[in-house]
């Protein structure tokens, strides 16, 4: 499991964001809203342990929440600068290189083990803590992609709404980067989904909401 270290970032991750966020296509808060607040999220581990994982969601000050994969490596990542979001000072691991997750080997295989239910969810703030509160739901059981063997080149495009992963087969693992409260269970995927994932947040009201994070389709659905 990761050590979650509770230490200083200079900058801190929000930060980093602030300066990244409305560079990217799908950001709607406008040049006046980079005023963003920690509003949730979850990590995963790598079984290796040498990748820091997390799926953080941040409000901005328009209201407008996102959810962001972040990946945290001890050095650059080859033929990812694409991707770089920044790099930080950590008060315990030193320099960090933060990337877009949805761009790193190591996130899209623990996402799609976790989509597929080969890894489980972690608190976001404290070690060795399952987060029980990231549901996956899916038809079926088996792999949901057994095209999607090679992560080290796969196809990631980013829109207005959101980023997909695409499997040479067709199958599509996408993320809602512009996130929307929506009901729980079986109605909250959209129709023609081979499964999604959900989690909570904080609204900018203090209230608690709950949404999907991600979907996937397989070949035959794509």
């Amino acid at each position: 499991m990761a050590v979650i270290h509770h230490t200083t970032l200079k900058p801190t991750k929000v930060e980093l964001l602030a300066s990244w966020l409305p560079s990217r296509p799908w950001y709607r808060g406008g040049p006046d809203a980079t005023e963003l607040t920690r509003a949730g999220g979850f990590r995963l581990d790598d079984p290796d342990g040498e990748v820091g994982i997390e799926f953080m969601v941040v409000t901005d000050a328009s209201g407008a929440a996102y959810f962001v994969p972040l990946t945290y490596r001890g050095a650059p990542l080859d033929e990812a600068g694409h991707a770089l979001v920044g790099t930080m000072e950590h008060g315990v691991l030193g320099k960090r290189w933060v990337y877009d997750g949805c761009h790193d080997p190591v996130l899209a295989a623990q996402l799609l083990a976790l989509a597929e239910g080969r890894a489980q969810a972690q608190a976001q703030s404290t070690s060795d803590t399952p987060d029980q509160d990231v549901v996956v739901a899916r038809d079926g059981a088996g792999s949901l992609f057994p095209e999607f063997t090679d992560f080290s080149d796969f196809p990631v495009t980013d829109d207005e709404d959101g980023t997909g992963l695409t499997a040479p087969g067709g199958a599509v693992l996408r993320l809602h980067r512009v996130l929307r409260p929506a009901p729980d269970g079986p109605s909250a995927a959209p129709p023609g989904a081979a499964g999604h994932i959900t989690g909570s947040w904080q609204a900018p009201d203090g209230t608690r909401v709950r949404g999907v994070f991600a979907v996937f389709r397989s070949g035959s659905r794509a």
